[in-house]
């Protein structure tokens, strides 16, 4: 039950706060209404209404106990001097009370007139102009009363309520101001928090309460010392490649002037590797933090990077592009991440398929292949960096290190969005599917 109730209310702060703010002010109103027109304006109506009873009642005994040739005369001296009108004999009514919808107060009087004036037939409440006709039944025959409805109720609560509700909106509007600016601060510090994440850097301010200010200054240091982090690990990664390619680029040399033999090209291949795995070393560690987030168009980066590729003698094709807009995201390390994903699965498979699809949120490329694929329960360990599989499919065959599904989860990470290994329902392989936030 109480599931489906917190499903009726707004998942967003604002909405919320809103919640917070209106259904209180609603409430109150709805209950000082009530109990204000039925204790107050009932209340007011039923002695107003029993004054004219007695006047009424008063004006009838007179009226039945007048001679006859005196009685019409007497009843209308007796009625102008009670502020009343009367018609001798009354117009012919069909019977039934007449009063308008709105009229709160209206049900008050005719249940009040009918109660202390036997003989009364038909009344209706008018409004233009508000008065009150009774048609009551004598000995004499039937007469027709009628009296100002200002003399048997107050005045109807249209306007008091009118009042309440306009000054209760123009009150919510000024609180949800104030409200809004105590909000913002914390939008504003989610939005950057949540463009940090994506690896974007939005200039950020601490403002609004001094637990928000806390929150945006504890924010402003956390980032500053992982970025300082990630410098000083890119810095100290850059150096020692610079230090190791001098003596693998004097190795290298020292074998090209030596004569060549099996022997000799094996050490050239043991110093390619070397450079090879040294360059995807730094490439992981320097992951994409010192490119620049720009607007690329999906479809353009996809189809170049399966160009690419297929010019390379990959067996790929390009599937399905599903993409309506461009995305912010650093197109150098999203091309590095597809074309690891891409680089795996031809290592595999015999046949790759690359498609993209763009929801609201995410951009979804999907690399497929017919290869072996890799077990349910070993699809997270694929991902760790350094990882080596026993199964058929090794990611580090072929002379990896077991870090291209790492890069490529780090940049999916550092676009908000993450990498999810899965079979592939057409091809029979790994389905990688690379998915950034948009």
């Amino acid at each position: 039950m109480f599931g489906k109730v917190k499903n009726i209310f707004p998942r967003g702060l604002y909405g919320r706060a809103a919640s917070i703010l209106i259904v209180p002010i609603v409430t109150i109103q709805l209950v000082v209404s009530v109990a204000f027109i039925q204790r107050h304006f009932e209340g007011v109506t039923r002695q107003m209404t029993m004054g004219v009873a007695t006047e009424l009642a008063y004006l009838l005994a007179q009226w039945e106990g007048a001679d006859a040739s005196a009685a019409q005369g007497r009843l209308r001296e007796i009625a102008s001097g009670l502020g009343m009108a009367v018609t001798v004999p009354a117009p012919v009514t069909d019977g039934a009370d007449l009063r308008e919808l709105l009229d709160l107060s209206g049900a008050e009087v005719i249940a009040n007139l009918r109660a202390a004036v036997p003989g009364i037939a038909h009344v209706a409440l008018l409004s233009s102009p508000q008065r009150v006709e009774m048609t009551i039944d004598t000995a004499r025959g039937p007469i027709l009363v009628v009296v100002n409805r200002s003399r048997v109720s107050a005045s109807n609560p249209h306007q008091l309520l009118v009042l309440m509700i306009l000054t209760s909106i123009f009150m919510t509007l000024i609180a949800y101001g104030f409200l809004r600016n105590q909000l913002r601060p914390i939008t504003l510090l989610s939005d950057a928090a949540t463009a940090f994440g994506k690896g974007q850097h939005v200039a950020y301010r601490p403002r609004g309460a001094l637990e928000v200010r806390a929150a945006g200054k504890a924010f402003l240091d956390m980032r500053a010392r992982i970025e300082r982090q990630i410098e000083q690990r890119t810095m100290m990664l850059s150096g020692i490649s610079h230090d190791l390619r001098t003596p693998l680029t004097r190795l290298r040399l020292g074998l090209s002037l030596l004569p060549e033999d099996e022997e000799t090209a094996a050490l050239l291949g043991d110093v390619g590797d070397m450079q090879r795995l040294i360059d995807e070393f730094l490439s992981f560690a320097r992951g994409d933090a010192m490119e620049e987030a720009e607007v690329v168009n999906p479809r353009e980066l996809v189809g170049r990077i399966v160009d690419n590729a297929a010019r390379a003698g990959s067996p790929v094709t390009l599937g399905r592009i599903a993409v309506a807009a461009e995305v912010m995201m650093r197109p150098a390390a999203v091309t590095r991440a597809l074309e690891n994903l891409i680089g795996n699965a031809a290592r595999f498979g015999t046949c790759v398929r690359v498609s993209a699809l763009q929801t609201g949120r995410n951009l979804r490329v999907m690399v497929e292949d017919d290869g072996p694929g890799i077990a349910p329960d070993q699809r997270e360990e694929a991902m760790m960096p350094f990882a080596r599989l026993d199964a058929a499919r090794d990611p580090n065959k072929g002379g990896g290190v077991g870090l291209g599904l790492a890069i490529a989860q780090d940049v999916a990470r550092s676009h908000g969005g993450r990498l999810i290994l899965s079979r592939s329902e057409d091809l029979g392989g790994l389905k990688a599917e690379f998915m950034i936030a948009c």
